[in-house]
């Protein structure tokens, strides 16, 4: 584990001590699981698939209904 500091709002230690109590955790557990969420959503993957197809219309973005017309139909 790496250590690290940093500097709290006063009413922001007040409720992570607050927080950290009624959950029986230290202050320290409490911003480690809260950063890993908050590290686990910004690690979502995007959506990279944009330009990733050469050829086809070049107006799709502007016509996509009349592309995609029937499709998924049986």
């Amino acid at each position: 584990m790496k250590k690290t500091s940093l500097y709290l709002e006063p009413w922001v230690d007040r409720d992570l001590r607050r927080i950290a109590e009624e959950e029986g955790k230290s202050k320290a557990e409490v911003i480690r699981e809260a950063l890993a969420v908050r590290t686990a959503e910004a690690a979502l993957p995007r959506f990279t698939s944009i330009g990733a197809i050469k050829g086809g219309p070049t107006d799709m973005s502007q016509n996509v209904d009349r592309y995609l017309e029937g499709f998924g139909e049986d």
